[in-house]
C-alpha cells in the first residue's frame, strides 16, 4: 500500500512524532511504500539539526535517516519561515517546498496519515 504522512507536531512536546517514526518503520518492514512525509506547521521544527538532545530520542536524526533511505521528506517553506527555520538549519535529507508537494503525496497515496496531538477530554 502507498502511504503518505503529514506531521503537524513539533519535537519533544508529545509522543506524536515518535509514534509517526515507529509507524513508518513498521510500515516499511511490512512492505508498504511511503510516498512522502510532509512537515507542516510546528512539524517543520522536527528537522532542526541544532536541536541535538542526548540519548536515543533524536527526532531530527531519525527523520534524516528516513530521508537518507530514499523517502521524500518535505518541510513547508512558509511554515519554516514563520518559525525562523532557515535552509542551513535543516538536516541534510529533507527539502523545503510548498503545499504542492503535499498535493502530490495526497494524489499518489492510497492512504494518508496525519500526525498531531489530540487532547482527550
Amino acid at each position: 500500500m502507498k502511504i503518505g504522512v503529514m506531521i503537524l507536531e513539533g519535537p519533544y512536546q508529545h509522543q506524536a512524532v515518535d509514534s509517526a517514526y515507529h509507524f513508518l518503520k513498521a510500515a516499511i518492514a511490512r512492505g508498504h511504500e511511503i510516498v512522502g512525509i510532509f512537515l507542516y506547521t510546528d512539524g517543520v521544527n522536527t528537522i532542526n539539526k541544532y536541536i541535538n538532545p542526548p540519548g536515543e530520542r533524536n527526532i531530527s536524526k531519525q527523520l534524516n535517516e528516513l530521508g537518507e533511505s530514499g523517502i521524500d521528506i518535505v518541510a513547508c517553506t512558509a511554515c519554516s519561515k514563520f518559525r525562523g527555520l532557515r535552509p542551513d538549519m535543516k538536516v541534510e535529507h529533507v527539502r523545503q517546498s510548498g503545499l504542492g508537494s503535499l498535493a502530490e503525496y495526497l494524489r499518489a497515496a492510497m492512504k494518508t496519515l496525519s500526525i498531531t496531538f489530540a487532547r482527550l477530554s
